[in-house]
């Protein structure tokens, strides 16, 4: 089973390495009248990782708010 994890961490890693090289080319990114021009890569990578931070955090404090609901009621 290790060698099917190593295989689909390669492959994972191959196909995020032909994303990143074929979205090159940059755009700009505005922010709150704050502008930066990036690679599309880099911001789809960036949205992915604060999706996941924020997502995470969300269910989290769900979690969290249950658990405590459970322990006054």
């Amino acid at each position: 089973m290790r060698i099917v994890y190593l295989a689909l961490l390669v492959l994972l890693g191959g196909v995020t390495l032909v994303f990143a090289l074929q979205n090159l080319q940059a755009i700009t990114v505005s922010f709150l009248g704050w502008g930066v021009r990036l690679p599309i890569a880099l911001v789809v990578v960036g949205a992915y990782a604060l999706g996941m931070a924020s997502g995470g955090s969300v269910l989290a404090f769900l979690r969290w708010t249950l658990h405590r609901s459970r322990k006054v009621g």
